[in-house]
């Protein structure tokens, strides 16, 4: 429950009206009130999500119960490590929801993963390991997030938690932790596309999949998307080989050779300094491994200022413009 007025204006934002922020806030947890088996955990996930939701300088059991007005941390942890509720069907709720005011053929799917650095051994998938959080190798979580986007909005709708083989590999470890004993690890491209498809055969209407190297580079994923007719811009390396000709040859190798004739400077989107302009250039590409028609092409961006390139392999199931890729590779 909000406690006065400031923590309604800090959770809807200033220029919402509380009131009609609380009318739609306790619409959405009353589509996920059933997943909760008991009324204490429905209670509790409540308080807990308006904690989140507010102007706390940190955020944890102890600030978040402490905001709630309970006496001790143990309700809110006792939420997240035993009570019983269905996450993944809270998941689909949230999902669905996005779906209903934000879905359209054009949607976007964005794949990425963020860590969270972590100071002991216990949590769960934790080891040293490189997060963007930090731009380092650190003690650290790293899990897989989704974001469905559209020209109205964007909001995650999925994540799986990336457990590194030092975890799957010790079922003693694990079962400590109350990790299934059926799981196995998994890479990130995976959990991707083990996200991927769930949203897709949940019916999440998606013309395109974004991504940065990580996902880029897997002939996997990007198999998956192209058998299923989606569209994708997935960032890749600089040596990155594809086939323009009749021999794969590296991303930045095909670039040196474009003639200036080539390049057109086009918006990647509005950012906080207005339209964020980059020279652009596509080559297509002669993918023999693959029986899916569709138009495939290797996306190349340049700095105007500095000559940096960046690279995207790309493909559609029917011809589109640059202007197209460029859009998507901006978002």
């Amino acid at each position: 429950v909000f406690t006065n007025r400031h923590d309604q204006l800090a959770a809807a934002g200033h220029s919402v009206d509380p009131g009609r922020w609380r009318e739609i806030f306790d619409g959405v947890m009353a589509r996920v009130a059933g997943r909760f088996a008991r009324v204490e955990p429905r209670r509790r996930a409540r308080a807990f999500v308006l904690g989140l939701l507010s102007d706390l300088p940190r955020k944890n059991c102890w600030t978040i119960a402490e905001h709630a007005g309970d006496p001790s941390p143990d309700g809110m942890q006792d939420l997240l490590s035993r009570a019983v509720w269905e996450a993944g069907d809270v998941r689909d709720d949230i999902r669905a929801m996005a779906v209903e005011h934000l879905g359209c053929e054009d949607a976007m799917l964005v794949v990425d993963e963020t860590g969270d650095v972590k100071k002991g051994v216990h949590a769960v998938g934790v080891q040293r390991q490189y997060t963007g959080t930090a731009g380092r190798i650190e003690n650290a979580q790293v899990g897989v997030y989704f974001t469905y986007t559209t020209k109205t909005g964007h909001t995650l709708i999925d994540r799986e938690l990336y457990l590194p083989a030092s975890w799957t590999e010790d079922p003693q470890r694990c079962a400590g932790a109350g990790i299934p004993e059926d799981t196995t690890f998994a890479t990130k491209t995976e959990l991707a596309e083990r996200m991927i498809v769930r949203a897709l055969d949940g019916g999440v209407p998606a013309g395109w999949v974004a991504g940065d190297e990580v996902y880029g580079a897997s002939s996997a994923l990007r198999g998956e998307l192209e058998d299923r007719g989606v569209g994708f811009v997935l960032a890749v390396a600089c040596d990155h080989r594809v086939r323009a000709g009749t021999e794969p040859e590296r991303a930045d190798h095909l670039a040196a050779r474009l003639p200036k004739r080539s390049w057109q400077r086009l918006s990647a989107g509005r950012g906080a300094k207005g339209h964020r302009f980059y020279d652009w250039a596509w080559i297509t590409i002669h993918d023999t491994d693959s029986d899916t028609d569709g138009r495939r092409c290797l996306l190349i961006r340049c700095n105007r200022r500095t000559g940096e390139l960046a690279f995207y392999r790309c493909f559609s199931p029917r011809r589109v413009p640059l202007a197209t890729l460029v859009r998507v590779a901006g978002r």
